[in-house]
């Protein structure tokens, strides 16, 4: 899978898409992860991205131009599934987004940045907005390495068990359920006996128990959403 970003600061970018499961993933070719400075395609001398807004409001604006040549300029090599723009007031990235644009093949995310950007890139240029959580970020960098993340993981054979990525939490609706390492019994703190039972069926039962006793708990409002 390909993924495009187009941001105005590259460089936040570099931690996040460069380790643990996510480098993994590029380094076996699972994913191909490039990342493109606005800048690069800027006006000018000044290489200009922003400018004031119309309306004498507070603060810069990401102007049409540079974003609309840049993804002709990616559209022109390849044929992308979908442009996603990073926004406060997008749809909720879930992991059912997640597990659906997995099946992609190329995809752009443009990062929101300043004011956001000129409303005619978002309604002529993209085809989804995608919101992480109800808060403002300075810029939509971390909210596209967020959902880089939860697309590349799922991605077969990005993880060596991918049973792993298929029973964490969300993937059936539930949050996933308690887990244990050794020692079976630290400062009298002790695992679940059934865990260390061999008794696999049981395990499941209880694994499934535990999964819908915290979601009713902790998140009711997945259960609502059924």
């Amino acid at each position: 899978m390909r993924i495009d970003i187009i941001t105005v600061l590259p460089e936040i970018l570099n931690g996040p898409l460069n380790q643990s499961i996510i480098k993994k993933a590029q380094e076996k070719g699972i994913a191909d992860i490039n990342v493109h400075d606005l800048r690069n395609f800027g006006l000018g001398k000044h290489k200009q991205v922003d400018d004031y807004p119309y309306g004498g409001e507070a603060g810069m604006v990401i102007m049409v131009e540079p974003v609309y040549n840049l993804i002709n300029s990616l559209k022109s090599q390849r044929e992308y599934d979908l442009v996603i723009y990073t926004s406060p007031d997008g749809n909720k990235w879930n992991q059912g987004e997640a597990n659906r644009i997995s099946t992609l093949e190329n995809i752009i995310i443009l990062c929101g940045h300043y004011k956001g950007v000129d409303h005619r890139i978002r309604e002529n240029l993209i085809d989804i907005e995608y919101s992480i959580g109800d808060f403002v970020l300075s810029g939509g960098e971390l909210a596209a390495a967020v959902i880089c993340d939860s697309i590349v993981r799922v991605l077969p054979g990005a993880i060596g068990n991918e049973e792993s990525a298929l029973t964490d939490s969300f993937q059936d609706g539930l949050l996933a359920p308690p887990v244990y390492t050794r020692p079976a019994n630290f400062n009298g703190w002790k695992v679940p006996e059934v865990l260390m039972s061999g008794n696999f069926g049981k395990i499941d039962k209880w694994k499934e128990e535990q999964a819908l006793n915290r979601t009713k708990t902790l998140r009711p409002d997945l259960l609502q959403d059924e």
